[in-house]
């Protein structure tokens, strides 16, 4: 019998009054809770701070760390409050560590899925499952089986400690610079469909608002994150059959051109852009693999004959 594996979350939240008591219902109700939830306020002023504060206080193993509120903001400052929630586990015995957004919601057996991969697979580094929003701007088929999106990502504790943590990189893609160091470090990485976690707020809503320069920053981030010119076409292409239609996609692709164009230093480091490339290709040909064997459709004419 396979012995479910001891966990520890960390959350960093900035102003997530609105949604974080969905996180924090979602946790509490698990079938197996963690050893212990650290949530890091992240210079909060609306309201987060308290609504935390009243759930520690009813649940020991959920401990609220406040931050002053920072002049800048950028995605690097995620690092630095998930580093202030990881120093309060750093004593802690636990098999599996956790990141954890706090505007998300899922199913009472969610969690205990996920770490019991753990057991399953001594070779497992990072585990996740897709995530579920309202105008989602991600296709999940343009993703690898071995992509984890940071919405919910579990670490064995080996791996995670191995690639040093999170990096702290200003532009974002924290979560996909971990993933394929892992990666790189020889950990299997897999995503589990079987179950999903519902996102509340839409990817880069809180940094970029509205929906065209989303798209923008979308293409934007795909160049700085090193995504292949070839691959990024395909997806920009793909993107026009959605709302906002043909414009969209345009976005995207001018937002990835105009950085390149202007030389934006890129923050994914080159080994890793190398291992996102080949695996963005390799996919991209059996995409086209599949859409060339796939049969002609048939007129009414040729279904006579």
């Amino acid at each position: 019998m396979l012995i479910t594996p001891n966990y520890v979350l960390i959350t960093p939240a900035r102003n997530e009054s609105q949604f974080i008591e969905l996180t924090l219902r979602s946790v509490i109700a698990q079938t197996v809770r963690p050893k212990k939830w650290v949530i890091v306020s992240d210079g909060s002023t609306d309201g987060t701070d308290e609504i935390v504060k009243n759930y520690a206080e009813q649940h020991d193993w959920i401990e609220l760390v406040r931050l002053p509120e920072r002049s800048q903001r950028n995605f690097a400052g995620k690092v630095l409050a998930f580093n202030a929630g990881y120093t309060r586990v750093a004593e802690l015995d636990y098999d599996v560590i956790g990141n954890l957004d706090a505007d998300v919601s899922f199913e009472e057996d969610y969690l205990a899925f996920l770490v019991s991969k753990f057991a399953e697979s001594p070779d497992l580094g990072v585990v996740g499952t897709p995530y579920l929003e309202e105008n989602m701007m991600h296709d999940e088929r343009f993703k690898s089986p071995d992509h984890v999106s940071g919405a919910c990502q579990m670490f064995r504790r080996e791996c995670f400690e191995q690639i040093g943590g999170y990096m702290a990189v200003q532009s974002g893609g924290i979560d996909l610079i971990a993933l394929l160091s892992a990666q790189a470090k020889g950990w299997q990485t897999k995503r589990f469909d079987e179950k999903v976690c519902r996102h509340h707020r839409n990817v880069g809503s809180g940094e970029y608002a509205g929906t065209f320069r989303r798209l923008l920053n979308l293409g934007r981030k795909d160049y700085l994150l090193g995504s292949h010119p070839f691959f990024e076409i395909f997806r920009s292409a793909h993107q026009m059959r959605s709302n906002p239609y043909i414009i969209g996609g345009f976005l995207m692709l001018l937002g990835y051109v105009w950085a390149m164009c202007r030389r934006v230093e890129r923050t994914m480091p080159e080994e890793l852009m190398r291992l996102r490339r080949r695996d963005q290709m390799q996919r991209l040909k059996r995409v086209l693999r599949h859409r060339l064997k796939r049969p002609a459709r048939q007129t009414p004419a040729t279904a006579r004959l």
